[in-house]
């Protein structure tokens, strides 16, 4: 099945109220895998290129926030390395979750775009304004979506959706502006 891609009006139409890309973990900032050492500790690996488009995401005014059905001390760490204060961790019923946020944060459904990868993330990418997956999701969430990535989970799809958000709303030049500028630090260590 070839990505999915919306018109450029539609696209523009859903991406323009998005204040909140919320984001699953396992498959979409990770490849998905679950690696085990030795000594029985769990370990993920993370794509920086995603990470840095979550800095330039926040530099544009847009936050960015987990939602996982598992829970982990690695995501809680790399949720702090990237100044993510909107993790919820730990909600195999990913609506209920999904209510936790709507209340917390007072954003309205329209206001979220999510990022899922297979059949828990159905509810919420159901609900979202703007809906995404990477390209090796499973064949049901890939059906649903408004947005196919080019690029697998854990290997820049969560880049590619930042890159396409900041675009289509004109936001991506003033974000690079800020990385370039001598002296600059991570969008964590700034306030907006």
């Amino acid at each position: 099945m070839p990505p999915r891609r919306p018109d450029a009006r539609a696209l523009k139409r859903r991406l323009a109220p998005i204040r909140l890309l919320l984001l699953d973990v396992d498959g979409v900032l990770t490849d998905g895998a679950l690696y085990y050492s030795e000594a029985n500790e769990e370990i993920k690996r993370f794509d920086i290129k995603d990470g840095m488009g979550i800095d330039l995401l926040k530099r544009a005014g847009i936050d960015v926030g987990i939602l996982t059905g598992r829970t982990s001390s690695m995501v809680e760490r790399r949720a702090r390395e990237l100044g993510i204060t909107v993790l919820k961790q730990g909600f195999y019923d990913k609506s209920a979750g999904l209510e936790e946020i709507l209340r917390e944060t007072r954003l309205a459904e329209t206001e979220i775009a999510y990022m899922g990868d297979d059949i828990l993330d159905l509810s919420v990418l159901r609900r979202a304004g703007f809906s995404a997956c990477p390209n090796d999701a499973a064949e049901d969430v890939r059906a649903e979506v408004h947005y196919v990535c080019d690029r697998d989970g854990g290997r820049g799809a969560v880049r590619e959706v930042a890159d396409l958000i900041l675009k289509t709303r004109g936001l991506k030049s003033r974000a690079v502006g800020e990385i370039v500028t001598p002296g600059v630090k991570p969008a964590r260590e700034t306030r907006r």
